[in-house]
């Protein structure tokens, strides 16, 4: 459990961690490499740890050098996975392609994760099956078959970012030219669109989400590649700054050109920012926030991954503001832990609801977490309620967030953790 108390007077300077949206399928991605891969820059958070355990059970070596990870792939076998540690996180689906790539023969069970609405699987064997993989259930396992066929395809992502990663990592060494219609585009995909180009895939990126892939026959044995900050964690600590710092705090490496119409959001409800160049951003503290509407969509445009963070500045805002939330489902039932602190909110279907402030968020208050990244939110709002709040499910924090409360306690925010007893 976590205990955090009430603090506004936050100072000083924190800079970005590396991002975990892109680590994962690179590290996926990484079993193509037939001999040794070192990736830079790696966030040491739970999801990368358990991934490593799945990877060191078929024999795939590595070692730690201060961030980065080295990886020796060219003793892979399929006889060992973990089936455990393969339940416990949703991006253990980017393990169907390089493993069906060695082995035309696997089984896995369904991947877990936390649920944020209707993001299935089945949607993945789909666009596997047009490209003449086969596959069946086999009570909670996934069993899969290949036969290498060429020939070109046109496939659509529907903007998917885990949808488009899978088909880039499943089609660059499909003999044939493969065209992604509908590709997601967000930072992460991007950087694992480069890792593939440095390791001499040929992909081609079009102005109208399209991907055009075309076979090349071997990959590069050797890589060393650098994963790219975090923009998630960016804005997320951009609402933090806005809400509880004494007077300013900047951020390094803060991915300001992929956060713009986020940040463009912020200025709209009063925020004040000033870009200090070599991509560090001042964000100072709001002395009164303006109530908005906010919409996400695909990127470009604002991240569903920010609109938690960004939920609790719209609960000190004044008068109504509105979230309306495109892609999941369900994504804003965490508003519900905010009502158990005296928030004014109004949830009016599964993707819209309303906030009526300024609230003065209050009370000696339990709260739960519904999703990574209503688990961040969740802090912001203890950091800025008037008294003491304890949340359960802090598992979130390891998944996601590189030394989240290190950071902040750096900082001088007071929060800590502590073992629940149990009589």
């Amino acid at each position: 459990m976590l205990v955090v108390k009430w603090q506004k007077e936050l100072s000083g300077q924190v800079r970005v961690s590396w991002s975990k949206n892109a680590a994962l399928p690179i590290l996926w991605a990484s079993l193509l490499i037939k001999w040794k891969v070192k990736l830079n820059r790696v966030p040491k958070i739970w999801d990368v740890n358990t991934f490593l355990d799945i990877l060191s059970g078929i024999w795939v070596k590595y070692n730690w050098e201060g961030t980065s990870l080295n990886l020796d792939t060219s003793n892979i076998t399929n006889e060992n996975l973990n089936f455990e540690k393969i339940k416990k996180i949703r991006s253990s689906i980017f393990l169907l392609s390089p493993l069906l790539y060695h082995f035309w023969d696997i089984k896995i069970p369904f991947p877990g994760g936390c649920s944020i609405g209707k993001r299935p699987i089945d949607a993945h064997l789909n666009w596997l099956e047009a490209i003449w993989y086969d596959y069946k259930f086999d009570w909670e396992e996934i069993v899969l078959k290949w036969e290498l066929k060429s020939g070109n395809k046109e496939l659509n992502a529907s903007f998917w970012v885990s949808s488009t990663e899978n088909l880039l990592v499943a089609n660059v060494l499909r003999p044939g030219t493969t065209t992604i219609r509908n590709a997601a585009n967000e930072p992460h995909v991007m950087n694992l669109v480069d890792f593939l180009r440095k390791a001499w895939a040929d992909i081609k990126l079009r102005y109208n989400h399209e991907i055009i892939i075309t076979w090349v026959d071997s990959l590069s044995n050797e890589m060393d590649f650098d994963i790219v900050t975090d923009y998630i964690e960016s804005g997320t600590y951009m609402v933090i700054w806005a809400l509880a710092s004494k007077e300013y705090i900047d951020i390094v490496d803060a991915r300001i050109d992929d956060l713009y119409t986020f940040i463009e959001k912020l200025k709209e409800a009063w925020v004040k920012l000033e870009d200090l160049w070599n991509d560090t951003l001042r964000v100072y503290r709001a002395k009164q926030l303006k109530a908005i509407s906010v919409q996400t969509n695909i990127f470009p445009a604002f991240p569903t991954d920010l609109q938690s963070p960004f939920a609790i500045l719209m609960t000190q805002a004044e008068w109504m503001s509105k979230i309306h939330e495109v892609l999941f489902e369900w994504r804003l039932n965490f508003l519900v832990e905010l009502e158990k602190m005296k928030c004014n909110v109004a949830i009016m279907n599964p993707h819209e609801a309303l906030i009526f402030g300024p609230n003065n968020l209050r009370w000696w208050a339990t709260v739960t977490s519904w999703d990574l990244r209503a688990w961040a939110a969740m802090v912001i709002a203890w950091l800025i309620a008037s008294w003491e709040t304890s949340i359960t499910n802090v598992e979130y924090i390891y998944r996601g967030y590189e030394n989240f409360v290190d950071k902040l306690q750096w900082l001088w925010a007071d929060i800590k953790e502590v073992e629940i007893k149990i009589a």
